[in-house]
Formats: C-alpha cells, sequence, structure tokens
C-alpha cells in the first residue's frame, strides 16, 4: 500500500470542505497535489486549464454562480503571477477562493528556478489570508482556517505548499502537537442584523419619502420578494448595479433597470427624481449617476460595514443580511403607496423600452450588435446561465438583455478584466451540466482567452446532460473592445479577423456565423437547438454608439430648468397626469 502524503491530506480537506472540483495548470512544483487529485476518482475533480489565468477564473466564476466556495492552484513563478487576475476579480466582487500553489526550494541556497517572493506576491490580493504550509501535521489546520476565512470574509485566500511538503510522508494526526489540530469543515456564517434603532429610524424616513427609489446590487440575490413588497408598500422605483441585475424580474413594470455609465436613461430618471433612496447589497461605482448629495435621505443595507457610505452619504447604515433586513423593514412600514410617483416611474421604463426597440432595429453595417442582443432576449432560456464579459458587450447585455427569473448572469464587474466569459461559462456548466449556459463575449476577448479554452469545452462536453453551451462572439474587429463610433480602419484599434465558427467546427463543436440583420434570430435558433456547444459568430457594425446616459440631475422639482434628461421626466409626468403631485 502506498504511503500517505500530505498531497493526500490535501484531497482529504477539499473533500471534507465539499469542494466538488479544482480549476488548475500543472506544473512541477504543484505536481504531487496534482497527482493525488488524478488517484481520486473525480471526488474532487481536477480540471485544468489552458492558462492558469483562465484556472484562476473558473474558481472565481464557480464560486459567483454556486454560492460555494472556488477553489484553484498552479506552481510557482510565472505561473502563480497569472492567478492575479481572477484573485483580484474575486477580491472586488466579494467571492471566496482559495488559491492554492506550489514552490520548490531545492535550488542552491534555498532558492529556485522562477523563484518569486509568493507572500508579497499575493498580499494584497488575498490580504485577508496568505500562508505556508511548514510541517505535514500542521496541513489540515492550515487548509480549514483558508477555507473559514476565504467563507466568512467573501474573498481570495492563499495557501503556499512546498514540493517537499507535499511529497512528505503522513505521520500519525491523532497525537497532535501542540496547537495543531484539525477542525470539523463548515462555513459559520452568522445571521446578521442592525440593531433595533437602526430598524425604526430606516422605518420612519421610509415613512416620511415621498418619491422611494430602491437601488439593489448582488448582495439582494435571495431577497426579490422582499424588494418588491417593500416596494409596492411604498410605490417605489426599482434600478440595479450591474452585478445586480440577475437578483430582480427585468419586466416589472417598475424595474427601470441598471444604473451607470452602461445602463439605462429610465434608471437616471428615478435617481434624478427620489427625494428618498434605499440601497440594498450593492458598492456601484458610478457615484455620478446617484442623486446629487442632499436630495435624497438614504439608507444602505450591506452585511459589510465598511462598504456603507463609500460611494454616497448615508444617513442610516443598516448592518445585516439584506432578506433579514428587508424583512426587519416590511414589519415596521405601513402600506402608503405614492401612486403618482410609481405612474411616473412606470412612463419613464415604457418610454425607455420603445427607444430600446428603436436603438436595436437602427440600421448598422453588417449587423446591428444591439439587435443581436435584443433576438437573444426573446429566445433566453427560461434556466441556466449567463457569462459575460468586458467591453460593449456588457453595453448591450445590461441594457437589451432582460433576464427572467430563475437565470443566473455573472461578469467581472468590478476589476473589469477582459477574458473571462468563457471560464466563467466553462464553471457554470460543469457545476449544472443539465442546465444551458450563455457567454456573452466581443472579439478581443475570444482571442485573448476564448479560442484556447474552447479547448477545454471540446473535452468536457461529452459529459453534460444537456450539451448546450452557447458562445456568442461579437466580431467588430476592435482591439479595444468598445467600439462607439470608432471608425472600423483605425489602425491603433484594427483586430485581425478570426474565423471564430469555424475554429469552433475544427474543434467538434458547432458554428453559425451570421453577418445578415434579418438571419439573426434563425441563427439563435441554430445555436440554441445544437446538439453540442456552439459559437454564433455575429458580425457587427463597431461605429454604433455605446450611447451612456446623462448622470442624474438634482432634482425632479427642477425638471423645468431643461436639458434631455428633464424633458424625459417632464413628458412622462404630463402624460400621466401627476405634475401637480410632484412640482
Amino acid at each position: 500500500m502506498a504511503e500517505r502524503t500530505v498531497a493526500d491530506l490535501v484531497v482529504e480537506r477539499l473533500r471534507a470542505w465539499r469542494v466538488p472540483r479544482v480549476f488548475g495548470y500543472p506544473g512541477e512544483a504543484i505536481a504531487p497535489v496534482v497527482r493525488a487529485l488524478d488517484a481520486s476518482g473525480g471526488d474532487p475533480a481536477f480540471v485544468p486549464a489552458r492558462h492558469e489565468e483562465t484556472a484562476s477564473y473558473m474558481a472565481t466564476g464557480h464560486a459567483k454562480f454556486t454560492g460555494g466556495i472556488g477553489v484553484c492552484l498552479a506552481t510557482q513563478g510565472p505561473s502563480a503571477v497569472h492567478l492575479l487576475n481572477g484573485l483580484y476579480d474575486a477580491k472586488l466582487d466579494s467571492k471566496p477562493v482559495v488559491a492554492i500553489v506550489g514552490e520548490d526550494i531545492s535550488g542552491p541556497l534555498g532558492g529556485a528556478h522562477q523563484e518569486i517572493g509568493l507572500s508579497r506576491l499575493f498580499a494584497d490580493a488575498c490580504t485577508q489570508f496568505v500562508r505556508y504550509g511548514r510541517i505535514p501535521e500542521g496541513v489540515p489546520a492550515l487548509l480549514d482556517q483558508a477555507f473559514r476565512i476565504a467563507a466568512a470574509t467573501r474573498s481570495p485566500v492563499c495557501v503556499v505548499l512546498p514540493r517537499q511538503l507535499q511529497e512528505a510522508a503522513v505521520p500519525d494526526l491523532q497525537a497532535h502537537a501542540a496547537g495543531v489540530f484539525s477542525a470539523t469543515p463548515g462555513e459559520p456564517l452568522a445571521r446578521v442584523l442592525p440593531n433595533e434603532g437602526d430598524l425604526d429610524a430606516a422605518a420612519q424616513v421610509l415613512a416620511n419619502g415621498q418619491r422611494t427609489a430602491i437601488l439593489v446590487g448582488q448582495g439582494g440575490r435571495g431577497a426579490a420578494s422582499e424588494i418588491i413588497a417593500l416596494a409596492d408598500r411604498l410605490g417605489a422605483g426599482v434600478a440595479v448595479s450591474l452585478l445586480g441585475k440577475p437578483v430582480l424580474d427585468e419586466r416589472l413594470p417598475f424595474h427601470t433597470g441598471v444604473l451607470g455609465e452602461i445602463g439605462t436613461p429610465a434608471a437616471v430618471e428615478l435617481m434624478g427624481g427620489c427625494d428618498t433612496l434605499l440601497v440594498v447589497g450593492t458598492d456601484n461605482p458610478w457615484t455620478d449617476f446617484y442623486p446629487m448629495p442632499g436630495q435624497a435621505r438614504t439608507m444602505q443595507i450591506d452585511i459589510d460595514g465598511r462598504r456603507i457610505g463609500t460611494r454616497y452619504p448615508v444617513d442610516v447604515p443598516l448592518v445585516g443580511d439584506a432578506q433579514e433586513t428587508l424583512r426587519a423593514l416590511l414589519a415596521r412600514v405601513t402600506d402608503r403607496p405614492n401612486a403618482g410617483w410609481r405612474r411616473t416611474v412606470e412612463c419613464s421604463v415604457d418610454r425607455w423600452r420603445a427607444e430600446r426597440a428603436d436603438r436595436a432595429a437602427a440600421p448598422a453595417e453588417p449587423v446591428n450588435p444591439q439587435h443581436v442582443m435584443q433576438e437573444l432576449s426573446t429566445r433566453l432560456p427560461r434556466r441556466g446561465s449567463v457569462a459575460v464579459d468586458v467591453g460593449s458587450v456588457s453595453y448591450w447585455y445590461a441594457r437589451h438583455l432582460e433576464l427572467p427569473p430563475g437565470v443566473s448572469a455573472q461578469l467581472c464587474g468590478t476589476l473589469g478584466a477582459t477574458g473571462c466569459a468563457l471560464p466563467y461559462a466553462v464553471a457554470a456548466k460543469l457545476a449544472a451540466p443539465d442546465q444551458p449556459v450563455l457567454a456573452l463575449l466581443g472579439d478581443g476577448a475570444m482571442q485573448l482567452n476564448g479560442l484556447t479554452e474552447l479547448i477545454t469545452v471540446a473535452h468536457h462536453w461529452h459529459q453534460w446532460r444537456d450539451p448546450r453551451l452557447v458562445v456568442l462572439v461579437l466580431n467588430n474587429r476592435d482591439q479595444s473592445g468598445m467600439g462607439g463610433g470608432r471608425t472600423p480602419t483605425d489602425p491603433t484599434r484594427r483586430l485581425p479577423d478570426v474565423p471564430y465558427a469555424g475554429w469552433a467546427r475544427l474543434l467538434g463543436l458547432h458554428g453559425v456565423r451570421v453577418d445578415r440583420p434579418e438571419l439573426v434570430g434563425a441563427a439563435w435558433d441554430e445555436a440554441l437547438a445544437a446538439d453540442r456547444p456552439c459559437v454564433l459568430e455575429a458580425v457587427v457594425d463597431p461605429t454604433v454608439r455605446l450611447a451612456p446616459p446623462e448622470p442624474a440631475f438634482a432634482d425632479l422639482r427642477e425638471v423645468f430648468a431643461g436639458g434631455d434628461a428633464a424633458r424625459r421626466v417632464r413628458e412622462g409626468m404630463l402624460a400621466a397626469g401627476v405634475v401637480d403631485d410632484l412640482v
């Protein structure tokens, strides 16, 4: 019988923490752990990526789509450096990830080829925890501590294991050295509620408000029914952050859409007109689109008190879980809906939806990218996941793709790093192989990481109960990834053209290329009905303007001062017959 090693012990602790799979790129300094994973019978499974960066994105994507802890591994030196993008993504979007990094310290004077100071390298990305394994009997406690801290702080952590330690025999762990022990796995997240005084103060602010807006972020996930109930009780309008887009049914008549530079005019008008603002679980960075300071009395719900008041002045801080806190507020707030304000919000939403349809129908050469997203919106499966990359595709996603309840969507929302969508999609598909997954990305992101990770898709798809993983590539030949009116012949922005659909077919996948607007719907039908993963390559116009909305203006009572945003709100008020109620 083979001697039990620390690498075997690592696999046992991963199994104890119910880790389903580990994403990574193998190398000599982490080889003992990789071999132990290979011998584990798939519990947990090892998923080799084509690059360490995409492995770290997969781990972060797993955390985002499943709510669990993502795990990635790499070897020392350049391999470890490549993990940083995915770990920073996890840090900035508050997701738990454990990175396990191997190091070979057998070189001259303790040094090694490819040596990099790993503690300093990971110190910022993994602020909460970077530790080295030192002795075999200390490894279980080290891993347990890493997982607990990742879960409790919702952040990435790093464990460095020297190769010599991985290969070491495991002693009798029943005879613990002083202070060395293994804890029972679990994620001890406490029930967090604001104190009673803050809840009472927030309820009073809501009771006194006349025009309430609710801004929802990813922290509102799971609290949709409570948010809707409170909005109806107050006659409030709702906007969402980019990360909060999947939280609520976007077909709600008072749902104004995403707030920010890539968002909607309706969300801007909601912020510009409110006198009371409730922020739920978001650290939305587009502060220019919030109400003017002093315009709205504001409450903010966040489970992490460090985030409260960092983007906008807050009158009442509510440190707690969103769902629990909203339930406590509902118990304190009586029905007092402002029908006039709600009608104004709904008129604003109706105008935006009509404008959105007009934008998607506008002629382009050869295809309008907004039309591609609009056609998907009518065909989006009622379950499954959507992974979105960075660039102009995030604009079209934010405005033109309506997410129904039950569809999860994720993107690199705060870091804004290109190349995340296909690794995310792989993680989502491996987590739920019986559900469809879509990856939405531009040609720049596809050339950066997507072409190689299609190899990973080709390797795994035969094991999926539902083979649908559709990769949309918006091919606009624009290196910036932003389109937005640049000339396609600009040599500083031009990307080399690649036969994306043809590459998919070479790998044994399905590929569809569309360059005529009247065929876009049929192309989506073909891609979504394919019996294997599919790349849908849409040749789109790089000169279509992104057209960000104007920032919020001071107050709805100043709508007669002028400006396009003011004019739109005034027209909505007149149409709803509520001007006298609000000015």
